[in-house]
């Protein structure tokens, strides 16, 4: 087969989760098969370095085009063009069609009826919290016609039950079209991937005793609550977090005035933007405990990586998080800032539980894996090939 692959989510340097979905998937993919044919789409004026390692798999190209993004995005919502299989095989100058195009994440995406497109809804958070996101972002995920490329989909993967549910009701899917597809674990949450502990620690001059959120700083992830249940810990409990400081590591989003503004309000916060793969898996390995409050998620890769570095963690009690932690995560009502301050409060002062907490997570952590997720979107692949 033809599977051709969108990789735009993978051209910026920051890399959020959908891109550590993508590139995860892929690479797993590539060391997987050797039957079938990929090809890596993606669009900039720019040119664009290799994202991937495929030069080294013989069944594995790019095609890149090189239009204004603005351009082919107005253009894909209005009129349904460019089709990007047949800008595939333009510009392969070859006669062969795309059996099947993977989107790995929502974008703007035409593609002529008889290939069969897959499609990977990681969230609907869009949907169900759209206060969280600008005027434009809203504009932006209405023009992309999320409901309409559902139903045109041949396949939907989600990366968790609770997504899946979502996609079903919200936009009245059949069941047996929607798959779940649970990520693995980065790679660079490996220890030979990670930054010296020592190192960062310095370069960051963080104090010994720290609490760590993960995550980009918009309001989803809803920092605040963390900021509050921090602030009435050292309030409450002043021998325990005298000398400790909450660390918030991740790109600025949006909507995020507010946030960055209450956290510069305290010393005891540390907010050190956005850190490569290599810095995050340090700061995970270094943190006392792990905090992430969010109101909503698709999946929750930080969570996962805290748990694979043993940190114990704390998470909310909503969406897909408690699918993905298991019994291996101390969980709250993130709306109750109290629940937070009650967590971290058991956490440092029952260190042997706390540190059973973290054994159990790294043990839960290693049943994600990329090569099962490959595995698995392979056999979805093959069947739907005998459909065609």
């Amino acid at each position: 087969m033809q599977i051709g692959i969108d990789i735009r989510s993978l051209l910026s340097h920051e890399r959020t989760g959908v891109a550590e979905y993508t590139f995860g998937l892929l690479a797993a993919l590539f060391a997987r098969d050797d039957i079938n044919t990929y090809i890596l789409f993606s669009n900039a004026r720019g040119s664009v370095a290799d994202v991937l390692p495929a030069r080294s798999f013989s069944n594995v190209q790019y095609i890149h085009t090189r239009y204004p993004n603005k351009i082919f995005h107005l253009s894909t919502a209005l009129f349904r063009q460019p089709k990007i299989d047949r800008l595939i095989t333009h510009q392969q100058k070859k006669d062969i069609p795309i059996d099947i195009f993977f989107s790995p994440n929502l974008n703007f995406t035409a593609i002529s009826p008889k290939v069969k497109h897959v499609l990977t809804i990681h969230d609907l958070s869009f949907e169900y919290f759209p206060d969280c996101y600008t005027p434009k972002q809203r504009l932006w995920h209405s023009l992309l016609q999320p409901k309409k490329q559902c139903h045109e989909a041949a396949i939907i993967f989600t990366p968790s039950q609770n997504t899946k549910r979502d996609v079903v009701e919200y936009y009245q899917i059949s069941e047996d079209r929607v798959h779940v597809l649970p990520p693995g674990l980065s790679s660079s949450m490996q220890a030979f991937g990670m930054s010296s502990p020592e190192d960062v620690q310095k370069k960051y001059q963080l104090p010994k005793n720290f609490i760590l959120f993960v995550g980009t700083i918009e309001p989803r992830k809803n920092i605040v609550a963390l900021l509050e249940g921090f602030a009435q810990a050292k309030k409450q409990y002043p021998n325990l977090f005298d000398d400790c400081a909450c660390v918030i590591a991740g790109a600025k989003g949006w909507k995020n005035t507010s946030i960055l503004s209450r956290m510069r309000q305290s010393p005891d916060i540390r907010f050190l933007g956005y850190v490569d793969s290599q810095e995050k898996a340090a700061l995970y390995a270094l943190a006392r405990v792990f905090v992430y409050p969010s109101l909503y998620e698709g999946f929750g890769f930080p969570v996962l990586e805290a748990m694979a570095s043993g940190t114990p963690v704390i998470t909310s009690a909503r969406s897909s998080l408690p699918e993905v932690a298991g019994d291996a995560a101390y969980f709250v009502n993130p709306m109750n800032s109290e629940e937070i301050t009650r967590g971290l409060a058991r956490l440092f002062q029952e260190r042997a539980w706390a540190s059973a907490l973290g054994i159990k997570g790294k043990q839960r952590a290693q049943e994600f894996t990329w090569q099962k997720t490959a595995q698995q979107f392979l056999g979805h692949i093959a069947r739907l090939k005998e459909r065609v």
